[in-house]
């Protein structure tokens, strides 16, 4: 059975609340024993995959204790598991993992390369499924009417392929948003809300690479029913949304009173809805999704990062009502925390999916870092990601830096920081998380608010023009910034980031780095940058908010003036 057709058999909306509210309730009840929960994780796992290649290698077998587990495997990365993932998804079992994987997960990771994280049935049971339910339950709780109806839901993250492409043992290589679990790992109730919607498998075809016709198909769909919540996980396809809408509103507005669907015959035309598309672009100058979906009411999405800059004004274009709930604290590796409540920012670290330690996030990872447990993490302080779990990952830095809040139902909660690693030009040793808290201070000292923003390291000019490297950051205002208020973000900012800092500080005290500079962008330059992403090829799910961009050729299509 399709996830589609889920949605529409008898009392499967009940068996699907009753799901996920066990899930959130398992999870809770493990709070209670964090140490004990982290132990069993160990003991499953090293027990599993003892006799695996890998087990073999490092003495899996003989490992009881944390502390045994650290002297025998160091910290790793993607690099360091490649060569045994690569061999596995050439067709060779029984090296990560004693369990063979049912599909692999991509991810673009930090530098772009497609990653291939294998996914195993064991894994899914374990580490994935327990996790990605729970995450559902905030939401289904206040806003029971997310599941009142199939399409009430707009589900922007869900992509399922019929034609997948595959690893060279034949199994599926997507990403976790194009991956049908009912069909793949016999979990129907896995199908998330929005995903028995009429655009969540498209009626007409088009092309696998065609990510924005997909895009505007879902819109024109979903413009013809009463949404009451929007689902991104990624916060740039939000930000997309009023954009697209805009773009696309003529021919959006021609289908519907037409009764055409990317130009073939839909369904009756219907030029009742059309008019009122029409009024509201006539009445108020421009589009908003809160006069499209005049009902909606929450948001799910990443609230963190550079996204935390620009989502509080972001949610009134969706409606002053509207509340946005985090999406878990996860990767396509394994997920760290998860929301069990409406708390804006932070997840309880799922304390049964793997096992977890953390690096303080201004020292640099190494085979040999020494790491915290989670009993020993504290409020307000950063963190890198390390975690193990049965699918095959073994002391695995992710690369993410987390962020712990506080401390609930004796768990620590987390909020993703940004990535793990630094812009270094002069010794500033810059983390995304100190140039975002860095961006929020002088936001607030001018009153000023933000679309979006990057930077980049301008190098030292030349002989002719001296002076030292400095960052420059590209700004999208909210509103039409004054040259007086620039200037006086710019000193903001550099005092911000001096305090964050200490590399920051000590470069510009010595010269070696310059005061930052401000480039304003037009309103809707990073909404361009973003299309023209997707537009070559890359899933949405993938175009992130990137803060550092110190690629030429990605700094000019940001930042170049749009035609006329």
């Amino acid at each position: 059975m399709n996830t589609r057709s889920v949605w529409h058999t008898p009392g499967h909306t009940g068996r699907y609340r009753e799901r996920v509210f066990a899930a959130r309730e398992r999870l809770a009840a493990e709070h209670a024993d964090l140490r004990g929960a982290q132990q069993r994780v160990l003991t499953d796992l090293v027990g599993f995959n003892a006799s695996t290649r890998f087990g073999r290698r490092h003495g899996l077998g003989r490992v009881l204790t944390v502390d045994d587990f650290r002297e025998a495997v160091p910290v790793r990365d993607y690099a360091d598991h490649a060569a045994l993932i690569e061999r596995t998804a050439a067709g060779e079992r029984n090296l990560l993992s004693a369990d063979a994987p049912a599909v692999y997960f991509t991810s673009s990771g930090s530098t772009g390369a497609h990653k291939k994280v294998p996914v195993t049935p064991r894994f899914m049971r374990t580490t994935f499924m327990p996790f990605y339910l729970a995450a559902w339950a905030p939401l289904i709780e206040h806003f029971p009417d997310v599941l009142e109806r199939p399409d009430a839901v707009l589900n922007l993250k869900h992509d399922p392929l019929s034609a997948p492409p595959t690893t060279g043992d034949g199994r599926p290589h997507v990403g976790a948003s194009q991956v049908d679990f009912g069909a793949r790992f016999g979990e129907p109730l896995a199908a998330e809300p929005g995903t028995g919607a009429p655009w969540a498998a498209l009626p007409v075809p088009t092309e696998p690479g065609d990510h924005l016709e997909r895009a505007y198909l879902r819109l024109r769909l979903a413009v013809q029913s009463d949404l009451r919540a929007l689902i991104g996980i990624n916060p740039a396809m939000v930000a997309a949304v009023p954009y697209q809408l805009n773009l696309w509103w003529p021919r959006i507005v021609k289908e519907v009173r037409d009764g055409t669907l990317g130009g073939l015959p839909h369904r009756a035309p219907d030029p009742g809805r059309a008019a009122e598309l029409e009024h509201l672009a006539e009445y108020f100058g421009t589009v908003r999704p809160a006069q499209v979906w005049p009902r909606l009411r929450a948001i799910f999405c990443w609230t963190t990062g550079v996204a935390s800059l620009y989502l509080p004004a972001l949610r009134e274009e969706f409606g002053s009502g509207v509340t946005v709930l985090p999406a878990p604290v996860a990767a396509s590796e394994g997920p760290v925390g998860v929301a069990l409540d409406r708390h804006a920012s932070a997840g309880s670290l799922v304390a049964s999916a793997s096992v977890y330690e953390f690096v303080p996030a201004d020292q640099d990872l190494s085979p040999d870092s020494a790491t915290l447990l989670p009993h020993e993490l504290e409020a307000g302080r950063d963190y890198h990601v390390i975690f193990s779990h049965v699918g095959g990952l073994y002391r695995y830095a992710v690369g993410d830096v987390v962020r712990v809040v506080d401390t609930s139902g004796g768990v620590p909660r987390l909020e993703y920081a940004g990535r793990g690693g630094r812009s270094d030009a002069a010794g500033e040793r810059l983390r995304d998380a100190e140039v975002v808290r860095a961006l929020h201070s002088a936001l607030a000292c001018g009153g000023l608010a933000l679309r979006n923003v990057a930077c980049r390291v301008e190098p030292a000019a030349a002989a002719a023009e001296p002076g030292p490297a400095h960052y420059v950051f590209a700004i999208a205002p909210r509103t039409p910034w004054h040259q007086s208020e620039t200037l006086r973000f710019a000193a903001a900012l550099d005092r911000g980031l001096a305090e964050q800092s200490a590399g920051y500080a000590g470069a510009r005290a010595a010269g070696r780095l310059g005061a930052p500079s401000v480039r304003l962008l037009d309103a809707e330059a990073f909404d361009r940058d973003w299309h023209e992403a997707v537009g070559a090829g890359v899933r949405p799910t993938q175009v992130k908010d990137r803060l550092f961009r110190q690629d030429d050729a990605l700094w000019e299509r940001l930042t170049r003036v749009p035609l006329a």
